[in-house]
């Protein structure tokens, strides 16, 4: 009696974690991928700066939960006009959050160093 309890307890167990699978590798969350190519005449120092803007946006826009901006590899098509050299990553803590960043004071500040450099950016945002 108690293995076949001790079966259906460990079954039951088994069934919950794989039913929260799911759920814990999809979530609400919204990533916003950018891709960047720097303008000709960009320095290492206002790239740096325009990177380290990106770090610093969770502490001006709440919404921000994660940033990503180190490339590990850049793959740029055969033949592109324009070759992105960098991407940078943010996650919101929901899609209201990333409406909510398009515009705001935060992002105003920050495209005061990004833009001026920036010569192309491909968006990606994704979402479950």
């Amino acid at each position: 009696m108690k293995k076949l309890t001790l079966t259906l307890i460990t079954a039951a167990l088994l069934t919950l974690g794989a039913t929260s699978l799911p759920a814990q590798t999809a979530p609400k969350t919204v990533i916003h991928v950018v891709t960047v190519a720097w303008k000709a005449d960009a320095t290492p120092e206002q790239i740096k700066a325009a990177l380290d803007g990106v770090q610093a946006l969770p502490a001006s826009f709440p919404g921000i939960t994660h940033i990503w901006t180190k490339s590990i590899k850049v793959q740029n098509a055969q033949g592109a006009k324009v070759n992105k050299s960098h991407a940078f990553v943010m996650e919101f803590v929901d899609e209201a959050a990333f409406k909510a960043y398009t515009d705001s004071p935060a992002q105003k500040e920050w495209y005061k160093v990004y833009l001026p450099i920036r010569e192309q950016s491909t968006t990606f945002d994704i979402t479950n």
